[in-house]
């Protein structure tokens, strides 16, 4: 947002005790979201069931009123009529395949689909099911010259929303699916439910795969704190409540560390915007199991205070669970960088960052082989340093700068340990003809990429530029999904009256360009050990000289916390068998899902497969 709904129909017996957790039977598929009373609607169906009282006794109160909205906002959109959005997408059409002629894919790659999306994508999560987790708020404004949340918002309006796509049944409507948030009364005094506006929040994996959400906005001026917590399971497709956190959070960082508990730091408190908390929080608690297995539920878990305070200035510090067990957060402030240990519960100051303050921009974990990352990459955030900021053992060194300084981007690291810089923007909602104008100079729709060796060099231009909650992910097929930002989206929406309010779209890495891929035919399905030896087939076998593991993404506001990429060590290949070794500890490799990749002499990789460690 702008600054200057696990359903209770599960059967009886499975319920252990409220605060535990709760563990469903192992053959639980996502079939089960049906019976576990999730909603699911159709995209493209709004409007489609009349209105008022019919309406709402179809899908319910709640649902209706946001169709409601939303088709008011529709029918409002004359200040920014649709032959403007219509022109200005194809426009941006045309600027992309002219800017794009000169690159060759199989050097650059290229952006090869893009369509619509029912989401915004401010929040994005890929799955170990496959599907990709978005999630954001209800429009209330379709000008984008305006803003398009509601921040400000008390009451029914302030409403969070969520999808899952579905990669395998392609870019349609019916790829999509709507999983609602919970329904919660919000303490802001008008008594009305409404979906949980999470938008805004933290999240991180857990070891089982699911994503746990932190925060969200209560509404008022400027937006507060919701102390709100959830957690999604991918395997049932249901949001899941936890026991609300100790203080109310917007815009706070979550970061899973070794022992598979997360930490929440920062976040504007109950009080509003510019009252940033310093308290951290540890979820689940001390006392409470993590959950490792699919069926393990977070249901009525609390959070529990850290021993160590985190006084960051500024909202949503970059954090890190590096090779040492620390947590590292970087704050967007020169003067706040520490590290925390999560076993003595206390922070410790780390050298003051030599570049100056830095607003919404990325920062990686770099590959570092078997063993988990032992430095960070601090890069974008701020339009007049194009610099990179590397922080290692021995302090602060300054790196290759790329093209010239962006904030609000995103960069990922890309099976073959390369970086890929997508999205960006002179300032929050300014991509360079002044705030809140959809018009954007070209420079900041083209991408930048950066070799092993640190050299940096630009790439091909996205169609639409995203600045303010634009983020990116790696997906198994090792392509890279690019969204967010609802400004752009909203002003280049082919059809502003239907429910599809956002968009994707796709880049293929040059990595797919570059000749026939290897095979991962098969992978353990049981969970593997630190430390220990496994095996992988593959039809390709005697192609293959790396295997990587990459942890997936779950992406806010520039702040990907999850990254992380390994090269597994080859010890052994007989036939169409090869024989793997997994990162030595658990602060190497946090637990949790990987997708893991062969690749070629080339670089290019195969097709992921999920396994798990710990």
């Amino acid at each position: 947002m702008s600054r200057t709904r696990r359903s209770a129909a599960l059967a009886a017996g499975t319920l252990l005790a409220a605060g535990l957790l709760v563990s469903l039977p192992a053959a639980t598929t996502a079939g089960a979201a049906g019976a576990a009373g999730v909603q699911r609607v159709r995209p493209g169906h709004d409007g489609g069931h009349g209105s008022g009282d019919a309406e709402a006794a179809l899908i319910g109160a709640e649902h209706a009123r946001a169709h409601a909205g939303r088709r008011a906002a529709a029918r409002n959109a004359g200040g920014y009529p649709q032959a403007t959005r219509t022109a200005s997408l194809s426009a941006l059409t045309d600027s992309q395949a002219r800017a794009n002629a000169g690159f060759s894919a199989a050097a650059s790659g290229r952006f090869a689909q893009y369509f619509p999306s029912p989401d915004f994508g401010v929040h994005l999560a890929q799955l170990p099911t496959g599907k990709v987790l978005l999630f954001s708020f209800e429009r209330v404004e379709t000008d984008p010259t305006k803003e398009t949340g509601p921040t400000d918002r008390t009451g029914p309006t302030n409403a969070g929303r969520a999808y899952l796509w579905d990669p395998a049944r392609g870019t349609g409507a019916r790829a999509f699916h709507e999983v609602r948030p919970p329904t919660v009364l919000m303490p802001d005094g008008t008594h009305v439910p409404r979906p949980a506006p999470f938008f805004c929040a933290g999240h991180a994996f857990l070891p089982n795969g699911m994503v746990a959400v932190f925060g969200g906005n209560t509404g008022g001026k400027g937006g507060s704190g919701a102390r709100l917590s959830f957690v999604f399971d991918p395997w049932t497709e249901t949001w899941y409540r936890n026991r609300d956190m100790s203080v109310g959070r917007w815009y706070p960082s979550v970061v899973t560390g070794a022992d598979g508990r997360q930490i929440i730091m920062s976040g504007q408190s109950e009080r509003g915007t510019g009252t940033p908390t310093p308290v951290v929080e540890r979820f689940p608690a001390k006392g409470l199991p993590v959950p490792r297995r699919t069926y393990d539920i977070p249901l009525d878990i609390a959070s529990e205070r850290f021993g160590a305070d985190a006084p960051f200035r500024n909202d949503y510090p970059h954090l890190f669970s590096l090779r040492d067990g620390m947590i590292y957060g970087l704050g967007r402030d020169a003067d706040q960088q520490w590290r925390f240990d999560p076993a003595a519960q206390t922070r410790t100051d780390l050298p003051r960052r030599p570049a100056d303050f830095r607003g919404y921009g990325s920062a990686v974990p770099l590959p570092a082989g078997l063993r988990g990352p032992d430095s960070v990459l601090v890069l974008g955030g701020d339009p007049h340093d194009p610099n990179t900021y590397e922080l290692t053992g021995a302090g602060w060194q300054t790196r290759e700068p790329r093209a010239f300084g962006r904030t609000q981007d995103d960069t990922l690291i890309l099976p073959d340990a390369t970086l890929l810089t997508v999205n960006g923007a002179l300032s929050t909602r300014d991509y360079g003809n002044g705030p809140f104008n959809p018009k954007a100079d070209l420079k900041y729709r083209q991408t930048e990429l950066r070799d092993a060796a640190g050299h940096w060099r630009l790439g091909p231009a996205q169609r639409l530029p995203r600045g303010y909650h634009s983020n990116a992910l790696v997906m198994p097929d090792g392509r890279v999904m690019v969204t967010g930002d609802e400004l752009q989206q909203i002003a280049n929406d082919p059809d502003i009256g239907d429910a599809m309010d956002g968009s994707i779209e796709l880049y293929e890495p040059a990595y797919l360009h570059r000749g026939p891929r290897p095979a991962l035919d098969r992978v353990p399905a049981a969970a593997l050990a630190h430390g220990t030896g496994f095996e992988v087939r593959s039809s390709t076998a005697s192609a293959v000289r790396r295997a990587v593991l990459l942890a997936p993404t779950t992406v806010t506001h520039a702040v990907n916390t999850s990254q992380r990429h390994l090269e597994l060590p080859i010890t052994g290949t007989r036939g169409d068998t090869i024989a793997l070794r997994t990162p030595p500890t658990a602060a190497d490799a946090p637990p949790g899902y990987y997708m893991l990749f062969l690749l070629d002499a080339d670089g290019v990789p195969s097709p992921a497969r999920w396994v798990k460690l710990g």
